[in-house]
């Protein structure tokens, strides 16, 4: 008996393994659930930073609020990102700042650049 390969189909185990999160890709979930699911990201860019002491990558990241829900969302991501605790494992950060606001009242939309320093742990 010969089995068609073009017949068979490609058991669970063919799929493509999945990618890895890495430090970037954590720092944008973490942003995006501060601005309560309603920012967007519209640019985010790395470049690495390092010290005597410490070493790690300082994030620029533009984010979208489109929307009067998504530009108040955006106004409280404005307010507590300066204070925010996350938690990225392997990872600290250091300093989270809003280093650019821009607004349009009709339609409602919010744009908010912030720039977030990463050290490495350990």
């Amino acid at each position: 008996m010969r089995i068609d390969p073009k017949v068979v189909p490609p058991s669970i185990t063919a799929r493509a393994p999945r990618k890895r999160k890495g430090t970037r890709e954590r720092l944008a979930e973490a942003l995006i659930a501060l601005a309560q699911g309603h920012g967007r990201i519209v640019a985010h860019s790395e470049k690495s930073w390092a010290s005597i002491t410490f070493a790690g990558a300082r994030h620029r990241v533009e984010l979208a609020f489109d929307g009067a829900e998504a530009v108040e969302a955006g106004e409280c991501f404005i307010a507590f990102l300066p204070e925010h605790e996350f938690a990225i494992p392997g990872q600290l950060v250091a300093d989270a700042a809003v280093v650019e606001v821009a607004s349009v009242l009709d339609p409602p939309r919010l744009s908010v650049v912030c720039e977030v320093l990463v050290l490495e742990e350990g």
